[in-house]
């Protein structure tokens, strides 16, 4: 072969063996493919990641999805913003807890006949502590005589002020005639609300496998649909709603009693879903977040998994021993005994002391307080302390604070049920 010239071309230099090309020596084994595999592996990350993702994401998007906002009672609200109490400087939240009675909807059609109307069965204020470290959940009677102020129905006419039982303010105008009854009645502004219907309640119960009670009679009783031996046992979704709306009997018949019960099975809810490890696993958490999701009608402040959360995360972070229950301090009602009315200064400190953010503390109750409604569910220690009196109007503000920290009759998470 020659050139262009008509020299003699070079010749081709020899080929160039790859090293990993060779041919094995007789008897080796292969050598690994190590980038081959290397990007398989990091496919195969990167396919179970995006699945992971998207699953996380449809899980969220779901339990987003569940929750059911009131739009209503926030614009209801602006109306009044003059008249309400300010809001708090501090980070502390009053979340007002509200179960309707309402026999609308799914699974509730049941428990009575739907007359249009429905009242708050049970009514809590939840304060939580700015700095999160006590939470204190107070009971408002639905028998308790208070002002409620006038309020839009659902038909779109106004109720008159007047002087009547609190939970005739659900059924007046709703969510949110009753926040503006409790803060007239407290001089606390209501940050945010939940309301929660029977069924809601039995999925909640139902998601954490049921939840530990102590009886010390059996009990029939065909209005709650309840009837259950005597002794320790675990009560889910129908039991556990029979159990807190029993009254008639279970001990003494009184609400006061009841509502006592309330306090307790809620404790021993808290106290299981903290001590079960529910919140750290996700395959016990779903359940228990559909159920809640799917449970609870809330303002535009807590309509969203992600605040949802961190409220859950807040009262994580609160020892079941400072999660406390108590009843507002009442008694019977001078002019009828068969509603209540505050304990005056003992209400008005309690009031006091939650509105300004300040320490109280609960006691369990001695036995001879559990005979029904009284004052032994007053408080002690510390002066009057400010608030409102029993006509709802505010004391006098330049009222010195307790010295001390006041003593209130109740319970906390940690007691449960069998205690």
């Amino acid at each position: 072969m020659t050139d262009r010239a008509g020299t003699p071309a070079e010749p081709d230099p020899p080929a160039q063996e790859d090293p990993a090309q060779e041919d094995p020596a007789p008897g080796a084994p292969e050598k690994p493919r190590k980038r081959h595999w290397l990007r398989w592996t990091a496919l195969g990350i990167s396919v179970v990641v995006l699945i992971a993702a998207g699953v996380g994401w449809w899980f969220y998007r779901k339990l987003d999805g569940n929750i059911t906002t009131d739009t209503t009672a926030a614009a209801e609200l602006r109306k009044y913003e003059k008249e309400r109490p300010a809001a708090g400087t501090t980070a502390a939240r009053n979340i007002l807890l509200i179960g309707s009675d309402t026999r609308t909807g799914e699974g509730n059609r049941k428990y009575g006949k739907d007359k249009g109307t429905q009242r708050s069965d049970t009514t809590i204020l939840l304060h939580l502590s700015a700095e999160k470290s006590s939470a204190t959940a107070v009971s408002l009677p639905r028998d308790l005589m208070v002002t409620i102020p006038s309020c839009t129905k659902a038909d779109g006419t106004r109720t008159r002020e007047q002087f009547a039982q609190f939970n005739w303010a659900y059924e007046f105008g709703g969510t949110a005639c009753t926040i503006r009854t409790v803060e007239k009645l407290t001089g606390i502004r209501v940050d945010n609300h939940m309301v929660i219907d029977f069924r809601g309640f039995k999925k909640m119960v139902d998601a954490v496998d049921g939840v530990e009670v102590c009886l010390k009679e059996p009990v029939d009783d065909a209005d709650a649909k309840l009837k259950l031996p005597a002794g320790r046992q675990t009560l889910h979704g129908e039991q556990a709603l029979g159990f807190v709306r029993a009254r008639k009997s279970i001990g003494n018949g009184s609400d006061t009693e009841r509502m006592d019960r309330q306090q307790q099975f809620l404790g021993a809810l808290v106290n299981k879903v903290q001590s079960d490890g529910v919140l750290l696993n996700p395959t016990k958490l779903y359940p228990v977040l559909d159920a809640a999701t799917k449970a609870v009608t809330t303002d535009t402040g807590l309509d969203s998994l992600r605040e949802l959360y961190d409220l859950a995360r807040a009262m994580r972070a609160v020892p079941t021993e400072k999660v406390q229950f108590l009843t507002v301090p009442r008694r019977p009602y001078a002019s009828n005994a068969n509603r209540d009315e505050l304990v005056q200064p003992a209400a008005s400190q309690l009031f006091r002391q939650l509105r300004e953010d300040r320490p109280v503390l609960v006691t369990p109750h001695s036995e001879e307080e559990n005979d029904g409604r009284g004052d032994g569910n007053g408080g002690t220690g510390g002066g009057t302390g400010g608030g409102t009196g029993g006509d709802g109007k505010p004391d006098d503000a330049d009222t010195p604070p307790p010295s001390s920290t006041p003593t209130f009759t109740g319970r906390n998470a940690a007691e449960g049920v069998c205690s």
